[in-house]
């Protein structure tokens, strides 16, 4: 049975606490692990004689073992002594001796590698060296055994000249087979990989190696020296035994790799075109060719056992562009997909009438009722006679000039018979409500259904109020909902209010009660054209718009593919809706345009008149004296009839206080909404929301750096309400893990003043506005990315008062945290914030979950820097879908695009 890039670890490698190790960094299949690659390459290990060694600085040396004794103790000694004579002779240089020491506990280990070290009679070590006692001394170094140069030497039958892997005789087995293999080995650059305590850097290069090696590879640390060890294997404190690789036997059983055989034959194929059968590359052969990029397993190889650093550096430039092509080819298709499909055309001229069925039921009838009830509605009044230019001419205030630009561009995407595949993105307070609903009457006044999706019940509540207070402008008229006195969901739990007779406004969300629910989906079911306002109850299977032609989207990075694509299946004609998807989140435009190819894209860069810049402060959270100030500050502002916020990264002291992002664990906040599998590895508790760090600090091993553990709801809010600054003050919190009622509540409380300051995680991120609110105070910032912190700003500062963001920080000084936070303090620009986060932390994390959970195959390629490349590889994406639309004649990379879209729905909307 073959091993391909979908086999489990788990059936390969033997020792099951290495798996788990390996699963907890996300690396489950053999294609987990090639593509776990590594964050940088040592420099070249110098070659010298041990008289040339330097106390503390990484050599390479050629001996010959004199003794070996084992020290017998509480921990066992092996101590080694060597000389380089000859080779030192060789470079005309005198000779030398030195001491190899291993300490290892158990006895099987130490008679291991004394064994290995009296067996063979030539070394290449490589180590740091240290005195000890006055003695040159290298503890725990990599050794490469070498074969005998002669056949007689000890009847191994193998020569120094013999090839890598050729059957041996005698029961001894080397490293290398001859001094110059082992010197390339020893002294060629080595990988270094992200670890953790649980497993190194250095076993996972050696898992990789042995896949490699499985698959077909000649990699420059093969199984089949003394006792099957590699270099890593040698100075790891673990008899081989228990490192052993399974492999797959010819009858289909796992079976450890039997190291004293040598190398195992896989059929009668080279071990290269084994490895090109294994791992077949997803290039198409003229795109590879035009660019001089190696074959996808030759990439592989020189990635994780590279010979030199510019090999290592031509795998990277390679695998760079395989994600930039893939990229690229998969948002075309999605395009394609979308301009395939049929839309309702709502023209801002059309005739309401004409929008419905000829053989109308009874359902029907009313909808023609209402609509020639809307048509009269909305010609009343001559030129101005659509409703989305009376919406317009009714608004209290003058639209920005990019308003005006964005409305005009959708109403023409909304007049055609394709579906409008549109992002908009825009600052925060820029002003995206009024354009969405713009759009919306467009669509209702040609007599369809339209629905805004929120991520939130708060966030659905606001939108739904906007626009009850915008409609009743409209009609110069304030009619509210009949529950308006109802206290599950306050007013908001109506499912339908009368907020102009002819454009019924419905609100769904998953927190109503079961009668106000029912009605809420039997009005959305009838087909009366009008606008519904939802939370993820728009995706269930109870709720039908049969007349639906336009979706809007806010907060799109929130929602899957699958949650999307569920609303196509809500019409009973066929049609594809219109899809706008909009987001605050700041994206550079280098980045929308690379994600968002398949959809049209419009900025909103423009704040409306009144908004006043926002001060932001960074403190530190040592610095007390600042700290004191700061909630005086609050305080006053308090005084003065405003509000605060005060963001913290947990909720609790039970937490995990781990680096959780908020995109990653949007489970909690949304109430489980989301799949667990987004959370990087399945290992995160839920309950850890709110931080949005994925600026690990790793030393130069890869080993992760250990933190302070972040602040919480529950400790902050504690802590605030003993201070003198805000005696007599009442606190409020808001989590995720709130009933929508409470948070409804809470929020309602905060806005009326009742509890001024609120203590909260990122649950408040997106769509809060209190027009009171002055100061948000956020814990732990260095440990946020910033695009967050922009939009946790974005709280603020809404009602035109004067403004502060204070970014409590512990940050070392110099550090790349205090440095980010730096271009916040500075900016409030959100696109030049957003740049600044690409190229502090990649594409990824900017827009979602990249390289953080799931099957996301975007690693190595960087939106900024990469720009020309991913240029190219959508230029030469275009011919090669023009050639041949469905990629019949490249399974390999069809079945690439199909992962990729599967690995990344928060960059695909309308795959």
């Amino acid at each position: 049975m073959g091993i391909t890039l979908d086999t489990a670890l788990a059936s390969l490698v033997a020792n099951k606490r290495r798996v788990s190790a390996l699963k907890s960094l996300g690396v489950v299949t053999v294609g987990d692990a090639l593509t776990y690659y590594p964050f940088r390459v040592t420099d070249p290990v110098r070659l010298s004689t041990i008289r040339e060694a330097q106390i503390g600085q990484q050599m390479a040396f050629v001996a010959s073992v004199r003794d070996v004794r084992v020290v017998p103790g509480r921990t066992f000694r092996v101590i080694a002594t060597v000389d380089d004579a000859d080779f030192a002779r060789a470079r005309n240089m005198p000779g030398g001796t030195a001491q190899l020491t291993f300490f290892g506990g158990r006895k099987n280990y130490i008679d291991w590698v004394s064994m290995r070290l009296k067996s063979s009679p030539t070394l290449v070590v490589s180590g740091v060296p240290s005195e000890y006692m006055g003695q040159l001394q290298f503890t725990h170094p990599d050794v490469m055994t070498v074969a005998p140069s002669s056949p007689a030497a000890n009847g191994t039958g193998v020569s120094g000249g013999a090839a890598a892997g050729s059957p041996v005789p005698s029961s001894l087995k080397y490293d290398a087979d001859s001094l110059d293999d082992a010197i390339l080995r020893v002294t060629r650059p080595r990988p270094v990989y992200h670890a953790n305590s649980r497993i190194s850097s250095e076993r996972i290069h050696e898992t990789i190696l042995n896949l490699l090696w499985m698959m077909g590879a000649r990699t420059s640390t093969q199984p089949g020296g003394a006792a099957g060890a590699s270099v890593a294997e040698a100075t790891a404190l673990v008899p081989p035994s228990t490192e052993s690789i399974a492999v797959q036997s010819g009858e289909g059983e796992v079976s450890p790799v039997d190291s004293s055989a040598g190398n195992p034959s896989a059929g009668n194929l080279p071990v290269d075109d084994r490895l090109s059968c294994a791992i077949p590359d997803i290039l198409p052969e003229q795109v590879r060719a035009a660019r001089g990029l190696l074959h996808r397993a030759e990439a592989f190889l020189a990635i994780h056992d590279p010979d030199s650093r510019s090999r290592f550096n031509s795998a990277i430039e390679t695998l760079r562009y395989e994600e930039a092509f893939v990229s690229q080819i998969s948002l075309l298709k999605a395009r394609q997909h979308a301009h395939r499909s049929s839309a309702h055309a709502c023209k801002l001229d059309a005739g309401s009438t004409d929008a419905a069925p000829a053989d109308a039921s009874s359902t029907g009838a009313t909808v023609q009722k209402e609509q020639k009830d809307m048509s009269r509605n909305s010609s009343h009044d001559g030129s101005h006679g659509n409703l989305r230019d009376r919406f317009i001419a009714s608004l209290p205030f003058s639209l920005t000039a990019g308003q005006r630009q964005v409305i005009d561009d959708i109403a023409n995407d909304l007049s055609r018979d394709c579906p409008m595949q549109r992002l908009l993105q825009g600052e925060v307070g820029s002003g995206k409500t009024v354009v969405a609903l713009a759009a919306m009457l467009q669509a209702v006044g040609a007599g369809y259904q339209t629905v805004l999706v929120a991520p939130t019940q708060v966030l659905a509540e606001q939108h739904y109020e906007t626009i009850v207070t915008m409609l009743a402008r409209l009609d110069e008229t304030n009619v509210r909902s009949d529950s308006s006195g109802e206290s599950d969901t306050t007013a908001l739990t109506a499912s339908v209010s009368s907020a102009s007779p002819a454009i019924p406004v419905t609100l769904l969300t998953g927190g109503m009660k079961l009668a106000a629910r029912r009605k809420a989906l039997a009005a959305s079911a009838s087909g009366v054209p009008g606008i519904i306002v939802a939370t993820h109850a728009a995706f269930s299977k109870t709720f039908q718009a049969p007349r639906l032609a336009l979706v809007v989207i806010d907060e799109q990075h929130r929602f899957g593919v699958e949650q999307r694509e569920s609303l196509n299946a809500k019409t009973d004609d066929g049609t594809t809706p219109h899809l706008l998807v909009m987001t605050a989140t700041p994206i550079p435009r280098t980045a929308a345009m690379t994600w968002f190819g398949d959809l049209d894209i419009s900025w909103l860069t423009e704040l409306p008149g009144g908004r006043k810049p926002i001060r932001t402060v960074v403190v530190n959270e040592a610095d007390v004296p600042t700290m004191v100030r700061m909630f005086q500050h609050i305080r006053q502002r308090i005084d003065a009839g405003e509000r605060a916020y005060i963001v913290c990264p947990r909720i609790d002291a039970d937490d995990e206080s781990g680096e959780a992002s908020a995109e990653r664990n949007r489970a909690a906040e949304d109430n489980g909404r989301r799949s667990a599998s987004h959370v990087r590895g399945g290992s995160r508790k839920a309950e850890s929301v709110g931080i949005d760090d994925p600026y690990e600090t790793y030393d130069e091993n890869g080993e992760t750096v250990a933190r302070p553990p972040l602040h919480s709801v529950e400790e902050i809010s504690g802590r605030l309400q003993k201070l003198p600054q805000f005696d007599g003050v009442r606190f409020a919190t808001l989590t995720g893990r709130d009933k929508d009622d409470v948070k409804t509540q809470v929020m309602a409380d905060f806005a009326a003043g009742e509890t001024p300051v609120l203590v909260s995680t990122t649950v408040i991120e997106v769509g809060v506005d209190v027009k009171q609110a002055s100061c948000i105070v956020i814990f732990d910032a260095d440990r946020y990315g910033l695009s967050q912190l922009h939009q946790l700003r974005g709280r603020v500062g809404r009602g035109g008062t004067n403004s502060w963001a204070f970014l409590i920080s512990r940050a070392e000084p110099g550090s790349i945290a205090e440095q980010r936070l730096e271009v916040i303090h500075h900016s409030l620009d959100g696109a030049e914030i957003a740049q600044a986060d690409l190229e502090f932390r990649g594409a990824g994390d900017v827009l979602g979950d990249a390289q953080s959970g799931g099957k996301s195959s975007l690693k190595l390629l960087r939106v900024v820097k990469d720009a020309d490349m991913i240029a190219d590889a959508r230029s030469r994406a275009e011919q090669i879908l023009a050639d041949d639309p469905e990629l019949t004649d490249d399974v390999q990379l069809a079945g690439a695009v199909l992962d990729f879209t599967r690995g990344n729905e928060t960059f695909l909307t309308s795959s």
